[in-house]
């Protein structure tokens, strides 16, 4: 079992877990309400470029090394993906 096939069961593309994680990064940036000298420092360092480099083949490549090293289990990847496929649902109209 891998990471890309567990996409293919979920009927997820590239796009799908772009969307997901785009939606973790916007929830973070809005968590920085009341703190915006937080946000700023985030943007300013590089921080922020950084997390989204790349980061739908970041997230993949890390879930399928986690899942290889026995730091996570397939269920916890399909908690993942889960949630991806309701954003998927949500966003398409």
């Amino acid at each position: 079992m891998t990471v890309l096939s567990l996409l293919e069961e979920y009927d997820l593309s590239i796009d799908d877990i772009r969307w997901y994680l785009s939606r973790r990064v916007a929830d973070s940036l809005l968590s920085h309400a009341d703190t915006p000298r937080a946000l700023v420092e985030r943007i300013w360092s590089g921080r922020l470029e950084a997390e989204l480099y790349n980061m739908e083949e970041s997230f993949i490549h890390q879930l399928q090394e986690e899942l290889e090293r026995g730091l996570t289990d397939e269920q916890a990847v399909r908690e993942h993906l889960e949630r991806a496929r309701m954003l998927k649902v949500q966003r398409r109209p």
